[in-house]
């Protein structure tokens, strides 16, 4: 059996671009299964297609070249011939005479001139001989194996296949699930209304698709697949509805009965972005923003890492929300989805598993649901939350780290006769372990509520806050040093900050003196100068 070493560029895969040809395969494809699929299943279609293709086209290319020479043919001169046992060689037939031995039936001897200028003499009209056997395609080689190359790039080629089926009106998506507009299922205001009732009965939901199907009499004589990917759709196009399944999963919820703090960023958790110079931050400043899992830092984070549990210091803000931070370190800890901004799900809380309804919010990365937990157990700003993944699927576990009660001096946030915040160290019950430069009684809730709405109204600049709060701070101390921490977790008592501009404003401005180990002083003198 003759082998054609047929291959691709070796950068064929890594430089594959989505043609209109494979577009209009893809489409042929998804009316012939007749069902909604993935861009992962698309592009596993797409590489066989191509794989084949490009087999057939390097096929076509030898024989571009002239006829592949077999024993069995007869030949004529000056015929171009091609010897697959000479390494593809090409040569041209200079004569044809009979063959002559008469162990072998009648047979000829063509002489040819190869392309290097040698001359050898083949058999033809030949009927039995090995070199007649068909040609098969070289099959080791990886770059035309389908498994090897979805192996290998299927992800990155299924996301570039995202980006060009999304542009096509033709086809539309729901849960990463492609398929033609022309052949959906119609649904109707009426079914839609009907979707309404159901979720309303069943208090917003979740609800999964098939439930609501039993209930609005979708036609049920097409395919089950392809009349739920329908009713997604239609219900995604809808406003009334909102899709909150975690990824893998479609269930749908009423979007006037979602929380308001799922639907609007509770106030303590908006953030003004303030302008601030990134390289100013040291290595110690950059370390340090890293292990708070503030939300709002903006960097090259990379993808998130896989863990399974994690304890992280709980900031004002998102006590006061009833929230938790999704950070890029703790995001795969909580559900996520492919499409879904908003994901419905259980939190599992304290040693009692208290079951409680929670959301993911993901476009502002929080998590919301615990405001009453963290009232009912005494757990303050700069207590220590344990988040861990559960074993049952749609769950995740959240548990303070808890202590025996006790009196502790620890910082206390007070408002004082102007209006201002004042913090003094006050004993404090306390039961839960906690970050000592991060933990803040807060006994006057309404009171810092007072401030928080004032200063947003007054628009106090960013600068007098972090300097004004850096002075308050200083009085808690004889030698008047604060710890970048300290003040990281201060200053979110009357505003919304990631720590970077906080960093950077300590470092920029002359009036904070670096004290070492990220603790800093208020030069008075230099202070005056500024207002001067």
């Amino acid at each position: 059996m003759a082998i054609i070493p047929l291959t691709l560029r070796s950068d064929y895969w890594d430089t594959f671009k989505i043609q209109d040809s494979d577009l209009e395969f893809l489409y042929n494809y998804l009316l012939e299964a007749e069902t909604p699929l993935t861009s992962q299943e698309l592009i596993a279609a797409l590489i066989w297609e191509r794989i084949k293709n490009e087999k057939k086209a390097l096929e076509n290319q030898v024989l571009s070249e002239g006829k592949i020479y077999l024993p069995k043919d007869d030949y004529e001169v000056g015929q171009k011939l091609i010897f697959p046992v000479f390494h593809w060689k090409t040569g041209r037939v200079t004569g044809v005479r009979p063959g002559n031995n008469p162990e072998v039936p009648t047979f000829n001897v063509i002489e040819v001139a190869m392309e290097g200028g040698e001359k050898h003499q083949f058999a033809s009209h030949l009927a039995d001989h090995r070199l007649n056997e068909p040609l098969t395609v070289k099959l080791d080689d990886p770059l035309l194996d389908p498994n090897l190359v979805m192996e290998r790039y299927g992800e990155e080629l299924a996301e570039n296949l995202e980006e060009s089926l999304s542009t096509n009106p033709d086809l539309v998506r729901i849960a990463r699930r492609w398929f033609p507009r022309a052949l959906l299922v119609d649904v109707n205001i009426g079914h839609l209304n009907l979707a309404e009732a159901v979720l309303d009965m069943m208090g917003g939901g979740p609800v999964a698709t098939k439930t609501i199907l039993d209930q609005i009499e979708l036609p049920t004589d097409v395919n089950l697949k392809l009349t739920e990917f329908s009713l997604n759709l239609a219900l995604q196009e809808d406003g009334r509805f909102d899709e909150v399944g975690p990824a893998g999963e479609v269930t749908w919820f009423l979007k006037r009965l979602e929380p308001e703090q799922v639907q609007q960023t509770p106030v303590y958790l908006r953030y003004n972005p303030v302008n601030y110079d990134r390289s100013l931050l040291t290595q110690d400043m950059l370390a340090l923003e890293a292990e708070l899992d503030d939300e709002l830092t903006q960097t090259e984070q990379g993808k998130a890492p896989q863990i399974q549990e994690a304890t992280i210091r709980l900031t004002y803000p998102h006590w006061r929300a009833g929230t938790l931070p999704i950070s890029n370190r703790i995001q795969r800890l909580f559900p996520t989805a492919y499409e879904s901004q908003r994901i419905q799900f259980t939190l599992v809380l304290g040693e009692e598993g208290q079951r409680v309804s929670a959301w993911v919010v993901r476009q502002n990365r929080y998590v919301f649901g615990l405001r009453e937990w963290y009232i009912a157990h005494n757990i303050i700003p700069g207590s220590l939350i344990h988040i861990r993944k559960s074993k049952t699927p749609g769950e995740v576990m959240v548990q303070a780290e808890k202590r025996r009660p006790t009196r502790e001096w620890i910082r206390t946030v007070l408002v004082g006769a102007d209006g201002g915040i004042v913090f003094a160290m006050l004993k404090q019950n306390v039961v839960t372990n906690f970050d000592e430069r991060m933990v803040i009684a807060v006994p006057d809730v309404e009171g810092v509520d007072q401030v928080w709405e004032q200063s947003s109204r007054q628009r106090l600049s960013f600068e007098n806050a972090v300097t004004n709060t850096m002075r308050e701070l200083s009085k808690l101390n004889l030698q008047g040093h604060v710890h970048a921490q300290e003040l990281y977790s201060a200053v979110n008592i009357i505003r919304r900050s990631p720590p970077g501009p906080i960093f950077s404003t300590l470092a920029s401005r002359p009036w904070f003196i670096h004290v070492g180990d990220l603790y800093y002083r208020v030069d008075e003198e230099a202070l005056e100068e500024r207002k001067g």
